[in-house]
């Protein structure tokens, strides 16, 4: 569970960049722009506040 929690942020980011690539791909919705949005914001602040906290 601790190996987890310490990528968390990481696969926050990953997720966001699909979402980049399913925008770009497939579907042009405005929606995806702003999932991608959240999931990279959350996913760097996650990242940070995470390995701050596990050193």
């Amino acid at each position: 569970m601790e190996t987890l929690k310490k990528y968390l942020g990481v696969i926050l980011l990953l997720l966001g960049v699909l979402c980049l690539v399913i925008y770009k791909l497939a579907l042009p919705v405005n929606a995806l722009l702003i999932c991608s949005m959240v999931l990279e914001v959350g996913g760097i602040l996650a990242f940070v506040f995470i390995n701050k906290a596990l050193k």
